[in-house]
């Protein structure tokens, strides 16, 4: 027996904005302090997401598509913080410290041929300002691929690039910055592609 696509609708409509919704609730939770469980439980629901709409025959109304990409830019663009934290803390194994201005802390070599981090050498703080330069980044990309203009992801990738190519002389900065940008794309490319899958 198949199915009215009416019954399909509707059901892809409610596990969108449940799934989403919850995913939402998770990352929340995360914000300040990123955790395995609640980010691995999330990520698993947008993929979830993501299949269903890719499998699914039908496409979520109009007006109740509105409501799914408002509720998908706002998981892209919170979601993609504790992930990228989460992701950084990881691959730099906890051994970065983070600064007051979002940026995080080197310390300069006391003597000359000194191994940075080691002595008493001058701290400073680099790549200030990366929580918020996050959230706008996948505020542009996830609104970028929602309208088809996915065009804007080289756009962004490039004026952050120039933006900070300054600060990235230290190993430390660039592997930041690479490891960083692409956690928050590709966060911001998965839940826009969903939503643009779902609603048009």
């Amino acid at each position: 027996m198949v199915l009215p696509d009416v019954v399909l609708t509707a059901a892809l409509t409610i596990f969108l904005f449940v799934a989403l919704c919850a995913a939402l609730v998770l990352v929340v939770v995360s914000l300040r302090k990123p955790t395995d469980v609640p980010l691995i439980v999330a990520g698993v629901l947008v993929v979830l997401c993501l299949l269903a709409v890719t499998v699914s025959p039908v496409n979520v109304p109009l007006l109740l598509g509105l409501g799914i990409a408002l509720l998908g830019t706002a998981l892209a663009v919170l979601g993609g913080n504790p992930i990228t934290r989460r992701i950084l803390d990881v691959a730099s194994h906890g051994r970065v410290e983070e600064g007051d201005n979002g940026g995080i802390l080197l310390r300069a070599p006391s003597l000359p041929g000194a191994v940075a981090g080691e002595g008493g050498g001058a701290v400073r703080e680099v790549m200030r300002g990366g929580t918020t330069i996050g959230y706008l980044e996948r505020v542009a990309v996830t609104l970028g691929i929602i309208a088809g203009f996915p065009e804007a992801i080289a756009v962004i990738v490039a004026l952050k690039g120039i933006g900070r190519f300054s600060e990235l002389a230290s190993a430390e900065a660039r592997e930041r910055f690479i490891i960083g940008t692409l956690a928050s794309l590709v966060w911001a490319c998965v839940v826009g592609a969903l939503v643009r899958l779902a609603i048009w």
